[in-house]
This record gives C-alpha cells, sequence and structure tokens, in this order.
C-alpha cells in the first residue's frame, strides 16, 4: 500500500486495502 510510512508497519485487508490497524 502506498500510504505506508517507511517507519510504520500496518496490518492491511489486502483484498480491498481496508486499514485494520498497526502492527507491532
Amino acid at each position: 500500500p502506498l500510504f505506508l510510512e517507511s517507519d510504520t508497519k500496518v496490518k492491511v485487508d489486502t483484498r480491498d486495502g481496508s486499514y485494520l490497524g498497526r502492527v507491532n
């Protein structure tokens, strides 16, 4: 996903790109 920051990992539903939350 293009919205990801270089220092941030997030959990994303790749089926539709829905933002599910940050991954620690």
